[in-house]
Parts: structure tokens; C-alpha cells; sequence
């Protein structure tokens, strides 16, 4: 379906969830009031309600309501994502939602088309024989080149428990940015009319079969129209109580209702939740000249580089701390919450200079810095550290960053009831200083400068800068390989806060993955040599965890963002991870790679015509099945020698993925020096030991300059 080119200022989504409205105020044929549809039908409510399909809403995170008096004027619909009209009706031949007109007054069906044309999303149910009800959805719908015909389909051969009149409708192939039919395999329209299409950009979501009379005619179709989409159904009944759990109803429905709801709304370029005060705060402007001007100054050690700047470096150093501290007390009004912290920073940083401005030692102030105390969501804290950054900047450099803690209130219930992980910090920027202009996103203590490790209680992940790349790669990806993506899908992309959220999630689940499950990963196994694949294989563990665990909080009905990180999960594996970064160890990449193959040859991911396509009915059961063989992987280790357990990760990514054609490893044990040290062995590892398949070979030059843009991306710059 043709998708109009949107400007770098508008965004696609009002809000991380739609608000829905459903018309009841013009004699429906179906309400989502439970004590209105006893009214309406008490011996068989079923046939009288949507409250089903309201609540299946609901359990997707949406707001739904209905509108039972009044016009449908501009002002009713203002923050409103989507309205659904559900076939009005005169009392003659239905029974309906009140004793008023079914008709639609011309001011509202102004209100309607320009509540579409300006983002909103449109869904409205048509019926069989359609003149005959007394409504004007005729003149509502040719507004938009959509026409519901007078008919009753009728098919032989293509229909529900013999029943002619219960169509069983073909669903041809999604081709657009948005896939509505994922996830849906069969529908059944009942006493369905059909749809006669003007408009030349309408897809047809699902027609009549070859048998049918009429035959190949639209029974569903969706359009974008101007900033708004609209979706049309040529019958109410497939989604009333009774119906929508036959087939593949409820899936149809999410998607028609999601997709309909993520119209594009203009917005102020270059919005995001910078905090204001922070950025013009004489304090802050001083901190971070100051803290650019001592890391001109410092060796990679942290220390002060005196060889180069000679003895006057020292001066310059005393005054930039005494401008720093000075900062810090102009800033901490507001952070009292952090005092303890300030306070210990201050006294690191003049034992620092005191001590000749040797290698810094900010053991004091880093055990006096909780963050994981204070998990209150908006929370903001000041950080000032001499820290190398995480994909980052490697060397013990001074950094100056204000974060702000991301810990929604679905994410404190889970955590306190189902994922414990009382370590886990999930943060946004603020602003920051250059070691945090890069790729780094994560702040951790073992980053910064201290004389001893201690045990360390906390992690933060910038969740923001994670959304953000993952959103601005995934739409890339999915543009030049063409990929039709779910609507909930395509929202995720398309809206920073529910990517946010998201990624909380999915890192929470993560991170606790580390330490659960048979042969759980040391945290201490990174400064340990071994071959970089056992790192890939772990951190795929914990994101096929996460993925599995997704899966159930899906199923469960437990939260929205259940079928969101799957999402996550997947794009991020398959399109990000592999084309960032060198090829020198790719730990992370090889990790994507082996996903990807895995699905390809499981004939779940197609690679055709140069487009890519994913049987999204079969994602969840293969990534499933793929965890199931890590786990197997991993739990058979414990009864193997360290060099047998990483041969056996060798073969195993091997399955998959195709070693270098010149490593030893993949000529098995036979060439290996197994009589020496384990050293040796990993000696032996090629820097890449599993190169990139043609597929990626080629997406990784598309999409380089996207992923080089990614570089200190936050939700201000996204």
C-alpha cells in the first residue's frame, strides 16, 4: 500500500498507547457497554456486544471508551487516535444502541474526514445489503473513494460450517510498510456485502474467492489518507463477542485498530525530555567547560599528562577542579538526594589534586553513589567521574553526565513480583560530556578509576539512547530490505517512549538472565580469555530468555509490551547488532548472525526478489526452539572440560553460521594444540572467526552511514 514520504518533523504516534472511541450515539448495532448490550439483546448478548474486542484492547494498553450522545464534532475527537463506527441502524432491522438517527449529520462526516486527514485512524463496520439500514456510511465512506455495496455474499465451495453465507475470505499478500495481515491465516465474514474501491492507493486486506458470488471482491481494505488511515470491513459481525475468537478475528482486529491509530500527527522538530532548567544552569554550562578543559589535560590513565603540557598543567588542572567544585555546590540544591555522593565527589576530587594529580582513585565517592536506592521514575542524579565509556572512550577520562531514571510503574510491579534484579537501573540522558558523545550506553561502576574492586551493587542502561538507534536502524533496515512490518511493530518504531519502555523491560529480563539458568554466566567472565563466541552465545541466551519470557507475559495478557519486545528483540539482533562495530571479535554481532541463519534455514525468514519477508506466525515457536538449543548447549557443559565446552560452542555456531574458511578451529579437536595451555588455543580464534554472509556483506554498505548517525544519539536527537 502506498505510503506517503513524511518530513523530518512529523512523528507517527500521539502516544505509547491509542485512545479509542467507539460511536454509540447514532443506533449501532453493537456497543462495548456490557449493561447496554443485556439491554439490547438480553437472551443472547453475544450478538449485541463488542466487549470482547473492547477488552482485547485494553489488554494491548489502549484507552477505549464510547461516545453515547451528541455530534462527532472535532472538539469529541481531540484526543482520540481512533474512531470506530460499528454499523448504524434504524430500529427496523437491528437492534441498536439508542432510539435516535443512524444518520450522520454533514458536519459530522466533515469532522470525520478531517479528523483523518489530519492523523486520526477511521474503522467502520459496513454489513450486507447495506442501503437497507437506514445509515449513510455510503456518503461518509466515498469521502475517502471507499463504497459498500447492497449485497449479501454467498459462497459454496469458501464458507464457515456449510454455510453459504459464511465466507471464508481469501487474504492476499501485504506488500506495504505494514503488514495488517500478520499473524492472520484465515477469516470468516458472515452475511459479509463486499467493497467497490476508487480510491487507487486502498489495499484490499481480504476478498471473496473465485467461487463466491460476487466473486473477487473486496471485503476489507485499508488506506492511508492524508495524515489519518482508514480501515473498512464489509461485515460487524466477524468482531462481535460471539465471533472474534474463530479463526484469526482477534489478531485482524489489533492490527486494523493499531495500524488505524498510528497516522502521522505534526510535531515540533526535535522534541524530546531534555530537562531545560539543566541546560541553561550557570552551574551546569561551568561543569561541563570545566570538565572539558581537565580532560585536554589527562593521560589515558587518568593522570595528569604532564610530559605534554608540561609543569604548567598543574595550575590549569587546580583551577579547573576548584571551577568544578564550585559547579557541583551550584548544582546540588537540586540533587539532595544525592548529598552523600556530592559530598565524597568534592573531597575525591581535592585528595586528587592534593595528591599531585596522579592516577585518580574515586573509590570514596563511587560506594557513597546508590542509584538503585532511589529506582523513582523522572528521578534526576549528577555523575562526576574519571571513567572510560563503555563502546566508548577508553581511556580514565573525567565525565560529566545528568541522567534521569526511567522505572515506570509496569516495570516496578514486575520486578518486585516476577524479575527480581534489585541491581538494575535503567536511565535516560539529560546532557552529557564527550566520553558520551559515542555509542556508550551503559553506565557502570567497573568503568570508573578506584585502587580496589569492590562488590558492586549497581548497573544503569541508557534505555533512551538504546530506543533510539534501535529505531532509527530498524526503520532503515526495513525500508531499503522492504519488510512489512506488524502494525504493532511499526508503532514501536515509530514512537521513542514506547521503544523506552521497552527496552527497560527487555533489559531487566535480560540482565537478571546472567545469574539464572543451568550454568549461569560468571559476571566476572569478561576479564577472563576465552574464545569471543562463548560471549556471543551467552548474551544470545539472555535475549532468547527474554524473548521467551515476552512470549508469556504476551499470552498471559500480563502487559502490552509483552508482544513489543519480541520486536525488540528480533530487529535488533538481526539488523543492528551484526553491521555495527568492527569484525574484530563481534561478539554481539555474531550473536544476530546466528539468529538470522537459524530462522532462514527454518524457513521462517525468507530472503526473495530482494525483499525480505517473516512468517510472523512461526517467529515465536522458532526463536523458542532456538533457546531451547542454547539452553541444552549450556546445560550439557557442566559435564564437559572448559576446551571441550567452548569446541562444543564452535560446532554449535557452527551449525549455523560458516567458520572462515581458513580457521583451525573448525577443522575440529585433531588440529587444535590440546596439550597446551588454554591460551594457545584462543591464540588460535581468528579476529573473524565467523565473517558476514553476502546478506549482511550487502546491508552492512546500505546501511553504514545510518548506523555511523547512531553515534550519541539520545530521544532529543532521534
Amino acid at each position: 500500500m502506498s505510503q506517503p514520504l513524511l518530513s523530518p518533523s512529523v512523528s507517527r504516534a500521539r502516544r505509547a498507547f491509542p485512545s479509542v472511541l467507539f460511536d454509540e450515539a447514532h443506533n449501532e448495532a453493537w456497543s462495548i457497554r456490557a449493561e447496554t448490550v443485556a439491554e439490547m439483546n438480553p437472551r443472547h448478548p453475544g450478538d449485541a456486544g463488542y466487549l470482547k474486542a473492547a477488552a482485547a484492547l485494553r489488554e494491548r494498553g489502549m484507552r477505549v471508551d464510547s461516545h453515547t450522545s451528541g455530534p462527532l464534532t472535532l472538539a469529541a475527537l481531540a484526543d482520540r487516535d481512533v474512531v470506530v463506527v460499528a454499523h448504524p441502524s434504524d430500529g427496523t432491522w437491528e437492534r441498536v444502541t439508542g432510539i435516535g438517527s443512524a444518520t450522520l449529520s454533514p458536519d459530522e462526516i466533515d469532522a470525520l474526514e478531517s479528523f483523518v486527514r489530519d492523523g486520526g485512524g477511521l474503522v467502520v463496520m459496513a454489513e450486507c445489503e447495506q442501503d437497507k439500514y437506514g445509515n449513510n456510511l455510503v456518503g461518509l465512506l466515498e469521502r475517502f473513494g471507499v463504497r459498500p455495496m447492497h449485497v449479501t455474499v454467498q459462497d459454496t465451495e469458501h464458507n464457515h460450517q456449510d454455510v453459504v453465507a459464511w465466507v471464508r475470505a481469501q487474504l492476499p499478500r501485504q506488500r506495504g510498510k505494514a503488514d495488517l495481515l500478520a499473524r492472520v491465516s484465515g477469516a470468516c465474514f458472515y452475511r459479509s456485502g463486499v467493497l467497490s474501491i476508487t480510491n487507487p492507493d486502498a489495499a484490499v486486506l481480504a476478498k471473496t474467492s473465485p467461487s463466491a458470488d460476487p466473486p473477487d471482491q473486496p471485503l476489507a481494505v485499508a488506506l492511508q489518507f492524508g495524515l489519518g488511515r482508514l480501515v473498512v470491513f464489509a461485515d460487524s459481525d466477524l468482531f462481535g463477542d460471539d465471533s472474534i475468537g474463530d479463526y484469526d478475528h482477534l489478531t485482524l482486529w489489533a492490527n486494523a485498530i493499531t495500524w488505524a491509530a498510528s497516522g502521522a500527527v505534526a510535531v515540533a522538530a526535535g522534541t524530546g525530555t531534555s530537562s531545560s532548567w539543566l541546560l541553561e544552569h550557570a552551574g551546569w554550562i561551568a561543569l561541563k567547560e570545566s570538565v572539558s578543559s581537565l580532560r585536554g589535560l589527562q593521560a589515558k590513565d587518568g593522570s595528569l599528562d604532564v610530559s605534554t603540557h608540561g609543569e604548567s598543567a598543574a595550575a590549569a588542572a587546580t583551577a579547573e577542579i576548584d571551577t568544578i567544585v564550585s559547579a557541583i555546590e551550584a548544582l546540588r540544591p537540586h540533587f539532595e538526594h544525592d548529598a552523600d555522593y556530592l559530598d565524597a565527589v568534592i573531597l575525591d576530587l581535592q585528595r586528587w589534586r592534593d595528591g599531585g594529580f596522579g592516577v585518580p582513585d574515586f573509590l570514596d565517592s563511587l560506594m557513597a553513589f546508590r542509584p538503585e536506592l532511589h529506582r523513582v521514575d523522572g528521578l534526576e542524579h549528577l555523575v562526576v567521574f574519571p571513567m572510560y565509556t563503555q563502546n566508548g572512550n577508553p581511556d580514565r577520562n573525567f565525565e560529566a553526565v545528568v541522567i534521569r531514571v526511567v522505572w515506570p510503574d509496569f516495570v516496578a510491579a514486575l520486578e518486585s513480583t516476577r524479575y527480581d534484579n534489585s541491581m538494575f537501573v535503567p536511565i535516560s540522558f539529560v546532557d552529557f560530556t564527550a566520553g558520551y558523545d559515542t555509542n556508550s550506553a551503559v553506565l557502570f561502576p567497573e568503568t570508573v578509576a578506584i585502587r580496589e574492586v569492590p562488590r558492586f551493587t549497581w548497573g544503569a542502561i541508557f534505555c533512551d539512547r538504546e530506543a533510539a538507534r534501535f529505531r532509527r536502524v530498524s526503520a532503515a533496515a526495513a525500508d531499503t530490505l522492504k519488510l512489512s512490518l506488524p502494525p504493532a511493530a511499526e508503532r514501536l518504531i515509530d514512537n521513542q517512549a514506547l521503544a523506552q519502555n521497552t527496552f527497560v523491560l527487555w533489559d531487566l529480563i535480560h540482565d537478571r538472565t546472567h545469574s539464572h539458568g543451568d550454568l549461569p554466566f560468571d559476571p566476572f567472565m569478561i576479564k577472563q580469555r576465552m574464545p569471543y563466541w562463548m560471549y556471543s552465545l551467552e548474551e544470545l541466551r539472555c535475549d532468547l530468555q527474554a524473548f521467551a519470557q515476552a512470549v508469556d507475559l504476551e499470552t498471559e495478557h500480563v502487559t502490552p509490551y509483552g508482544e513489543l519486545v519480541q520486536y525488540a528483540v528480533l530487529f535488533d539482533r538481526l539488523f543492528r547488532f551484526p553491521i555495527t562495530g568492527d569484525r574484530v571479535r563481534n561478539y554481539d554481532g555474531l550473536g544476530g548472525q546466528l539468529l538470522f541463519a537459524y530462522l532462514h534455514k527454518n524457513g521462517v525468514l525468507h530472503w526473495t526478489d530482494n525483499k525480505l519477508s517473516i512468517e510472523w506466525s512461526r517467529l515465536a515457536s522458532a526463536v523458542t526452539d532456538l533457546g531451547r538449543e542454547v539452553e541444552t548447549l549450556y546445560r550439557d557443559g557442566i559435564d564437559r572440560s572448559r576446551v571441550g565446552y567452548w569446541l562444543a560452542g564452535h560446532e554449535f555456531v557452527a551449525r549455523y553460521v560458516a567458520p572462515n574458511p581458513v580457521s583451525v578451529w573448525a577443522r575440529g579437536a585433531a588440529a587444535l594444540p590440546l596439550d597446551g595451555p588454554p591460551k594457545g588455543l584462543v591464540d588460535l580464534v581468528l579476529p573473524d572467526e565467523f565473517p558476514l554472509n553476502v546478506f549482511y556483506e550487502a546491508l552492512r554498505r546500505k546501511l553504514g552511514d545510518v548506523i555511523e548517525s547512531t553515534r550519541g544519539i539520545t530521544a532529543v536527537t532521534a
